[in-house]
This record gives structure tokens, C-alpha cells and sequence, in this order.
């Protein structure tokens, strides 16, 4: 019997669906909101082009105080996550996220949205990612299209940052800053949060069961239809042998949950990270008792106001 259009083809529930017929029914990550001033944290946002040819944005915060003081921010580039696949830089959830990181932080923050798998197929979150990245680097002299880069970031000080797939594609931006230098940047650390990087071997404590690896891999496998699998080093860029030789910066920060199935990757990326004769720092913070992105779902949990601290500590740590 012929497949009906209204059947389902692939199941990643809670995540997505895909039907025979090719519909993609996003079941998270679907609702966004305007940018503009919150009254909680005095946190003002805008959204502004950053490629004419795909029409992507990004969306600038700034925290109020910036206004009134001649003091350039340091400079947070996020990347969001889904899996490639859900969620937008527009979402109440890193609106709220960011809005609280800005206030904390005192810092200038520029949220990318990228085009989304399974519509757009890897490699065009990266594509997507390094245009942005590349169109933020051209105000370091101040005479860029957006006048809050131009007045009110430190480009001497630049951090990357990202959730699970987007933690994935802050670290290859890294080492592609190191490969393409843009000019003006200085780009200080990258911070990785429960970071979606995977492979055909367990490390350490992972789950070993065969059904859940072949989930895992399956998203990844949506994203990137042309993938050789689970070493693809897209994926899987801790066993590549130049690991850690071309990261563009000097400090890390990884963090992990402690009952996020991911967990072992971050702990891993910091084990071969030390050995790789990259000459920078390392640090992973574990928040016990907690899941994937928790700080998303419950920022306002003990746990996520922590790390929300431990991430702004990190950035201010290179400030005069």
C-alpha cells in the first residue's frame, strides 16, 4: 500500500516531524517576539539584516546603561540551538535569555539567526553563521551600517557562544577565525553550552544503547543529508587530529548537565582539548541534578542563575 501524504516519514518528536509528502510540522521553537525595551532588565534590542542575498538578521542587545557612558562592551556573538533544525534568534526563550545575560554582564550581544535543516542543509547554518560573524566584524573601525556596533562594542574583546547545535557552530566559527582573520577582531574565548557534538564511539559514561545513538545521529543526519555519519568532523571535530591546533582563541569555558546524555562530549572536548597542545584555558562547570539546556526551560532555577554569573564572570574577566 502506497504511503498517504498525511503519514509521517521521520519522528523526532518533541522536536519535529517530517510527512511523506515533505512537510516539516515544527513542534518547538515556533513562536517569536518583537525586539525593543525590557522593562526587567532595561535591555534594549533591535533587529537589523545582516545578508541582503538571504535575508537573515541578527538581533542586537544592548544594555540601557550603555547610553549614557562613553565605555565601549565586550562583545557576545550566540548562536541558538534546535538541532539545526527549531528555534530562531526571535524566540521568547533567548529573548529572555539574553535580555538577563546583557543585564548581568554589561555587555553587547548580537543573537544570529541562521537558515534552518531540513530546508536548508547543512552546510548553510555555518554559511549562515561566518556571514554574520564576518558582516559584525566590519564595524571594528566604527564606520559600519549599525551604529550600536559602531558606538558601543570593544572589539578587542569578542567572545562566541551557543546552545547544543549552537555551541557546535561556535566552535567551528572559532577555528575558522583562525584560518580567515578578520580584521579588527579580537576574538578572547568561546563559551559551550551542553554542545551537540557526537560520534560512532561511546566516551566515557555515554549511553551505549544502539536505538538512542541512532536518534541522536538521525537528527544530525536530517541536518546534514550528505553526512558520512557520526565522525563526520562537522559532528565530530574532537577526534579530528588538528583539534584544538586552529581554535582562535585562548580561553574556554564548557558547560554541561548533569543528566544531559550530551555531557560526556563536553568533558571530552575539554580532556583532548588540554592535550592538544593548544596553549590556552580551559575550565567545565557541571550543574548537577539538571538536563539539556535547563537554563532555557527554568531560568529562573538556582542552577541556571549560577551559570547565567559563571558566563558573565567569564566575559569580564578580560575587561580593564
Amino acid at each position: 500500500m502506497e504511503p498517504t501524504a498525511s503519514e509521517i516519514r521521520i519522528d523526532f518528536a518533541p522536536m519535529l516531524r517530517v510527512y511523506q509528502d515533505g512537510r516539516i510540522e515544527r513542534l518547538l521553537g515556533t513562536q517569536t517576539v518583537p525586539p525593543g525595551l525590557d522593562p526587567e532588565t532595561n535591555v534594549e534590542s533591535k533587529d537589523v539584516v545582516y545578508s541582503q542575498e538571504t535575508a537573515q538578521c541578527v538581533r542586537i542587545y544592548v544594555p540601557g546603561t550603555v547610553f549614557t557612558s562613553a565605555q565601549k562592551l565586550p562583545l557576545l556573538v550566540y548562536f541558538h540551538g534546535g538541532g539545526f533544525c527549531i528555534e530562531t534568534a526571535f524566540s521568547p526563550t533567548y529573548r529572555n535569555y539574553l535580555n538577563a545575560l546583557v543585564s548581568e554582564a554589561k555587555i553587547v550581544a548580537v543573537s544570529v539567526d541562521y537558515r534552518r535543516a531540513p530546508e536548508h542543509p547543512i552546510p548553510a547554518a555555518y554559511d549562515d553563521s561566518w556571514t554574520a560573524l564576518k558582516w559584525v566584524a566590519s564595524h571594528y573601525d566604527g564606520t559600519g551600517p549599525e551604529q550600536w556596533l559602531n558606538r558601543y562594542a570593544d572589539f578587542e574583546n569578542v567572545y562566541l557562544s551557543g546552545d547544543s547545535a549552537g555551541a557546535n557552530i561556535a566552535h567551528h566559527i572559532a577555528i575558522k577565525t583562525s584560518r580567515e582573520k578578520l580584521d579588527g577582531m579580537n576574538l578572547v574565548g568561546i563559551i559551550l553550552t551542553h554542545p551537540y557534538f557526537w560520534g560512532k564511539e561511546p566516551v566515557g559514561d555515554e549511553v551505549k544503547n544502539p536505538a538512542v545513538r541512532a536518534k541522536i545521529e538521525g537528527i544530525w543526519r536530517l541536518a546534514s543529508p550528505t553526512t558520512s555519519g557520526s565522525d563526520d568532523p562537522l559532528i565530530n571535530p574532537i577526534d579530528d587530529q588538528s583539534f584544538g591546533r586552529f581554535l582562535g582563541c585562548k580561553r574556554v569555558l564548557i558547560c554541561v548537565a548533569e543528566n544531559d546524555i550530551l555531557k560526556y562530549r563536553g568533558w571530552y572536548y575539554c580532556e583532548k582539548l588540554k592535550n592538544s597542545g593548544w596553549d590556552g584555558e580551559v575550565e567545565v562547570v557541571e550543574a548537577e541534578g539538571e538536563d539539556h539546556v535547563f537554563h532555557l526551560s527554568k531560568p529562573c532555577c538556582s542552577n541556571a542563575v549560577a551559570k547565567l554569573k559563571k558566563v558573565a564572570e567569564f566575559m569580564n574577566q578580560g575587561k580593564a
